[in-house]
């Protein structure tokens, strides 16, 4: 009897072979500048993870001690502690988050004008570049709320008949000017909706509302999703929900051994920087109490979907990231509210992750940078990224995994704005406004190249506060080096470039 069936048995394995050998080879035949499917499934399961990105504006390091929820992720998932964006403002590190490229590769180093905002990011062809819809052709179900870029408005048509929705996202219900939390105005997937002064209208919990709502309809139709949330909390005026306005009574800013210390060897825009009057540090604590109060909503906000996520049977294969644009200042150095340094204060930001095989408590120490958001998305949700991205996917790391070859140094690009008329970010005259840089940043070293001429170089060993600039003190030999790795970092382009260029000499 099996005699007689064995030729069929075998003809019938053969002809299953035969059709998985053309799947694998169409899929590895996939267009990688298009963002193509991988021949890999994106989990274990073979079925792909969802993506909850948020990202919240002007959000530092010492704001994360006053968020729980943040901190649980901190303890149930992968903290990469050494994350920089490659500009400490709004709209050039949100482009870089979006596309995975440097500003020198976007076109987007300021909020406005020729090198800066919607209009440029536009201009340069940067949105067909983001992740929504390389992710939405994987067949993701996409969506984006909240803050997109600097000079974008609601009922913008761009050449449209009616409020323009950009392609690649399934939802969109993304402010213009929602600094305040109110009187704002949401285009809600190509309607303009305004939005009032109520205590329901505040901004970051409308958000979490609608956020709540996409998982649950994403649910419904049984498609992974990527979501982002970018809350425009905690950015001034740093406005908090009314249930947390008395929160934290007597909280002052956080004094490190940078606050109201002048750099040694200051570059010349520092000089004229007097010390910080007590007027000042008064305003300073107010200022840090409220922010610390703005983010409450967020932290709520967290808890929230990841709630969501449990109810409907999602959370074990949903990962939630957690991160910010940039870092924000507060007295150190003696520069007065603000950012746009090549400080750590500045460029260092948090980022978090839970999910599917991430391990928990883990610290990740390798240099990472907002341009690996983009190609870290894409790889988890099992897509090749497009041959212009300059990040790297952080996969590997956020799984507690090993990368042989990585970065050396990440790259800032910063451009001191020809104009500061309606920028919510332009510096005040006394806080301190550097003129045009590029900076590197190591393990143990910063090193910054202004326009102008003058240099920064700190050990970060001995001088963690980035107080004491020895850029005098290096040899001509050093300085080459430095300056040759920068100049490379500058002109990289694509991954495999912006590898080969992070490579410092020695």
């Amino acid at each position: 009897m099996f005699g007689s069936r064995r030729p069929r048995v075998l003809a019938a394995l053969c002809a299953a072979l035969a059709v998985a050998m053309l799947a694998s080879c169409n899929n590895r035949m996939g267009n990688t500048a298009e963002g193509a499917t991988s021949d890999t499934d994106a989990s274990a399961s073979g079925k792909k993870p969802n993506i909850v990105y948020v990202l919240t504006d002007d959000l530092s390091w010492n704001l994360v001690k006053y968020m729980p929820h943040v901190q649980e992720m901190q303890k149930k998932g992968m903290t990469f502690s050494n994350f920089f964006a490659t500009d400490s403002l709004c709209c050039p590190s949100r482009t870089s988050i979006l596309t995975g490229q440097f500003p020198h590769n976007t076109g987007v180093f300021t909020n406005s004008g020729d090198d800066g905002g919607y209009r440029a990011f536009l201009k340069n062809g940067n949105e067909k570049k983001t992740f929504g819809p390389a992710m939405q052709r994987a067949g993701y179900r996409t969506g984006f709320m909240g803050k997109y870029l600097n000079g974008y408005q609601p009922g913008d048509k761009n050449g449209t008949d009616k409020p323009y929705v950009p392609s690649g996202w399934d939802e969109w219900d993304v402010a213009g000017e929602g600094y305040h939390e109110y009187n704002y105005e949401l285009n809600e997937n190509g309607k303009v909706v305004p939005y009032g002064k109520d205590p329901q209208d505040y901004l970051t919990d409308v958000l979490s509302k609608k956020a709540t709502s996409f998982i649950g309809s994403s649910a419904e139709e049984k498609k992974p999703f990527m979501l982002e949330v970018a809350t425009f909390a905690p950015h001034g005026p740093y406005t908090p929900a009314p249930r947390h306005k008395g929160k934290f009574p007597g909280l002052k800013a956080p004094q490190t051994d940078a606050y109201d210390k002048a750099t040694v060897n200051a570059p010349e825009w520092q000089r004229s920087l007097s010390p910080l009057t007590s007027k000042e540090k008064q305003g300073i604590d107010r200022n840090f109490a409220k922010r610390a109060r703005s983010v409450q909503a967020v932290d709520e906000m967290i808890g929230q979907l990841e709630k969501t996520l449990e109810d409907k049977g999602l959370a074990d294969n949903t990962y939630i990231v957690f991160g910010s644009d940039n870092g924000f200042h507060m007295g150190e150095h003696r520069l007065r509210t603000g950012k746009q340094t090549a400080y750590d204060t500045d460029i260092n930001v948090p980022l978090m992750v839970t999910g599917p095989d991430v391990p928990a408590g883990k610290k990740v120490s390798q240099l990472a940078e907002n341009v690996d958001i983009n190609p870290t998305f894409l790889d988890l949700a099992g897509v090749d990224s497009p041959s212009g991205v300059d990040g790297r996917s952080l996969g590997d790391l956020m799984h507690g995994r090993t990368e042989d070859e990585w970065r050396d140094a990440v790259l800032v690009e910063h451009h001191k704005a020809a104009s500061k008329k309606g920028d919510p970010d332009a510096a005040p005259k006394n806080a301190g406004d550097p003129p045009t840089y590029a900076a590197m940043r190591t393990d143990d070293s910063l090193y910054v190249e202004y326009t102008d001429g003058e240099r920064e170089f700190y050990d970060l060993d001995s001088d963690p506060e980035q107080l004491n600039n020895r850029a005098a003190s290096l040899s001509a030999e050093q300085r080459a080096a430095l300056h040759r790795t920068l100049t490379a970092l500058q002109r990289c382009k694509g991954a495999e470039s912006c590898q080969d260029a992070s490579r410092t000499d020695g």
